[in-house]
């Protein structure tokens, strides 16, 4: 089940929020006392539904969260609880987390890899659970806070499982400290005001990936799977560009969806996005795309490791080839994780140094033609079609046009303007128009209010036009 599908929209849902505002109705009549406010009903409600959501497409795969969740649940109480032993309970605890991803994710490439150097080994087809990356991280982040006791320990089950299986970010994401929301499991208040902006943040999400992301992985599929054979340069830098313009609104998307149903339940998560294709270097793209991943990666491999203090720049080849590798078990991830891994680097040294004395301008488009040509590698994980498309890239093919090219482009004109358009920080600049030249006054609520219902209806509208019968709907970051 994804967020983007009908019977999730009109079914799934609808049933969940009812079912929890009885739960709010059962927490306030009858578990809440006049010294506590009680939330035992809506967990258990959030918990169940969530079970569900992960269940629909793999029954089987729940038992291994669920066993997940306990294993990080014992070890949590035995860091907290036994001075003498919390640091091999926080070893053998991250080795089962790593073990599990590893098993699962990476078996099979590991024994191709043996395979393919001489070693005689059989390869396992072993299919890859749902989510499992990111709330196998969520896992390692909750064991590791308690033990630096940056985070309180989750002494019922029931709640750490809550945090883990929570299905707003379940299958991608962000990756949610347990920090973040461990008060929120016990203490939170949904106001109309959460309400209504969650919903808001849950359409805006939902149009990017349907009206936008949808449309756009047709082009890229033209060109990059359909018509590999014949591409041209143009129709090379079509097709990625699409495919750049299709990740971004696919995955932001998504987080934007989790966001804003967590802000309906009472949860703040974090950003995971900040305008990435707004940046002016690639350690500034980095620090707008995937947040979440980036700050684990720097809390709790980068930092350890010695950070800018020893040793920097492996240090961030480390944590690159990491970040290559947890996108999935393929030498192209690992490439495209070294290649982002030696600019950064490289930056750090160089550009850097002087990016004030640069013209924005310049900067921006050197950013962009590096960020695109990395998901050329990122797109490609059969290296023969990569060196055929990079080839097509740079210019060395029989045609650099041609008809087809020209449609792509003639007939999704209003497409790739309205994408580029929105890869803008459009809604934090019409909000400072809103406050700058109507303050606080009832002119400005009315139009904020009427505006935001507008643009909701038209999404849900238009999504669900374009649903209807829609093939290609899975989130790309599900993969991972």
């Amino acid at each position: 089940m994804v967020f983007s599908d009908l019977f999730f929209l009109f079914v799934f849902l609808p049933t969940f929020l009812l079912s929890y505002l009885a739960a709010m109705w059962v927490d306030r009549q009858w578990l809440s006392t006049t010294e506590r406010k009680s939330n035992q009903a809506k967990n258990l409600i959030l918990v169940c539904f969530s079970l569900i959501f992960y269940a629909w497409g793999e029954p089987v795969y729940v038992f291994l969260m669920l066993f997940c969740v306990l294993v990080n649940y014992l070890a949590g109480l035995i860091i907290d609880r036994s001075d003498r032993h919390r640091k091999m309970a926080l070893v053998m605890g991250l080795v089962a987390n790593i073990a599990i991803l590893g098993t699962f994710k990476y078996l099979g490439f590991l024994a191709q890899c043996l395979c393919d150097v001489g070693v005689p080994v059989s390869v396992p087809t072993i299919a890859l659970p749902i989510g499992i990356s990111f709330y196998t991280f969520q896992s390692i982040s909750y064991l590791v806070d308690v033990y630096r006791k940056e985070s309180p320990v989750q002494r019922r089950f029931p709640d750490l499982l809550l945090y883990i299986s929570m299905f707003p970010q379940l299958i991608a994401g962000p990756i949610v400290r347990y920090g973040t929301i461990a008060e929120e499991i016990h203490k939170r208040q949904v106001t109309a005001e959460d309400f209504a902006d969650g919903i808001y943040r849950f359409l805006i999400g939902l149009g990017k990936k349907v009206i936008l992301a949808n449309q756009l992985s047709e082009i890229s599929d033209q060109f990059l799977v359909n018509g590999l054979n014949s591409l041209t340069t143009a129709g090379a830098w079509i097709g990625i560009v699409a495919f750049t313009l299709l990740i971004y609104f696919d995955f932001s998307g998504y987080s934007d969806m989790a966001i804003g149903l967590g802000r309906c339940l009472g949860f703040h998560f974090k950003e995971n996005f900040r305008h990435p294709y707004c940046c002016n270097s690639i350690t500034d793209f980095w620090r707008r795309w995937h947040i979440s991943l980036g700050s684990f990666f720097r809390d709790y491999v980068y930092i350890p490791l010695g950070g800018n203090r020893q040793h920097q720049a492996v240090n961030i080849l480390v944590v690159w080839f990491l970040t290559g590798m947890w996108h999935g078990a393929s030498w192209n991830f690992i490439i495209w994780g070294v290649y982002f891994g030696l600019i950064v680097m490289i930056e750090k040294y160089t550009l850097l140094k002087v990016h004030d004395r640069i013209p924005a301008v310049f900067l921006h488009i050197y950013s962009m033609l590096l960020v695109v040509a990395g998901w050329g590698i990122f797109y490609f994980d059969n290296f023969q079609q990569m060196v055929v498309f990079f080839q097509a890239f740079f210019g060395n093919t029989a045609s650099l046009y041609d008809f087809v090219d020209e449609s792509a482009l003639l007939n999704n004109f209003w497409l790739w303007i309205v994408a580029l358009f929105f890869c803008l920080p459009i809604r934090t600049t019409v909000a400072d128009w809103f406050d700058r030249w109507l303050g606080d006054s009832s002119v400005k609520t009315f139009l904020f209010f009427t505006s935001r219902v507008v643009i909701s209806l038209g999404i849900l509208i238009l999504s669900t036009a374009l649903l209807v019968g829609a093939t290609n709907n899975a989130f790309i970051y599900t993969r991972f």
